[in-house]
């Protein structure tokens, strides 16, 4: 019998349980996929908390992304086909190790990932694309300043930004984060924690001011990156794994910059057509070996409380999975 991380009211990983479900059958424009890997993000256990602020019904099986191999399909799809490897994205209802979800949502697995990179890639690095193109109009030459540089999308803005032909300064708070993000191709990188942070990215930076901050992070980071902008400087809020920042609006007037809010779910929704553009164009990046997550821990589908707390927390280096079977 297939299985399902379920619970009945929002709250911590312990309130879910593992319990038999059986997806539906694909009905008109829908797959079913066994799902191989599980992507878990701070959102995630957010989501199942309750405290996201798009609330789902109940009962609620959390998850946004995962990848796995069709098992079935429904009437009109034709993109698919049985036994294809495929990654996705939903609102809800992917901690399962069977599921139904809309073929819309899903695209075939490009060559240069593996079933696990798979799983953490499309909200990932279309939220990166979408920020960097779309809303922060990062341009060959510019300066980008990523926070949380270690982190899902942090990655995958320091990718993004290098495709872009940009300066990359990447902050994050251990050496071995640090480490992970020249990696990935940052030009430089500061220690987050540093007294002299801002000193320290004005030198990261060539002594330049700062075009385009991508900020998952939040907190108190915020105040002193948007004070490292330039003139038409664009801040693009990601998240808020820091806290909710309170800044000051004679800010925004004395820079001469721009406070962005950049959420992925509303851009798709708005724009879907602009939206699967970008998702095309990460994946032609992908296998062209040019985007590639970092996977840090594994977890077993049974071991999910300690998957999602393991996220939550975020103080591993790279993508927490979980793998199924």
């Amino acid at each position: 019998m297939p299985r399902a991380i379920i619970a009945d009211e929002f709250g911590p990983p312990e309130a879910y349980s593992l319990r038999d479900y059986e997806p539906p059958a694909p009905g008109k424009g829908e797959i079913r996929v066994a799902v191989k890997a599980i992507g878990i993000s701070y959102v995630d256990v957010l989501t199942a908390a309750g405290k996201y602020q798009v609330t789902p019904p109940l009962p609620f099986i959390p998850g946004s992304e995962c990848a796995g191999i069709v098992e079935a399909v429904g009437e009109g799809v034709t993109r698919f086909s049985v036994g294809d490897a495929v990654m996705g994205s939903s609102f809800g209802g992917i901690f399962v190790d069977v599921g139904t979800f809309r073929a819309s949502s899903f695209n075939k697995v490009p060559a240069g990932l593996t079933l696990d990179e798979a799983a953490v890639f499309p909200p990932s690095y279309t939220t990166g694309f979408h920020a960097l193109v779309d809303r922060g109009r990062l341009q060959p030459g510019e300066t980008l300043l990523v926070l949380g540089a270690a982190g899902a999308t942090g990655v995958a803005a320091i990718q993004v930004g290098k495709w872009l032909g940009a300066r990359v300064v990447a902050s994050a708070s251990s050496q071995e984060k640090r480490d992970v993000c020249l990696a990935a191709g940052a030009d430089a990188v500061v220690d987050s924690r540093s007294p002299t942070w801002r000193e320290d990215v004005k030198a990261a930076a060539g002594g330049k001011a700062i075009d385009v901050v991508f900020d998952p992070v939040g907190g108190d980071m915020t105040d002193r990156a948007f004070r490292s902008l330039g003139y038409d400087g664009r801040y693009l809020v990601i998240g808020f794994t820091g806290g909710i920042s309170s800044l000051k609006t004679n800010l925004p007037l004395v820079k001469t910059a721009s406070l962005i809010g950049v959420q992925l779910r509303a851009f798709g929704m708005a724009e879907p057509e602009r939206a699967a553009a970008n998702m095309d164009k990460c994946l032609e990046l992908a296998g062209q070996g040019l985007l590639k997550p970092v996977i840090g821990r594994r977890y077993r589908f049974e071991e999910f409380r300690e998957a999602m707390n393991a996220a939550f927390k975020g103080e591993g280096v790279g993508r927490v999975v979980m793998v199924v079977g």
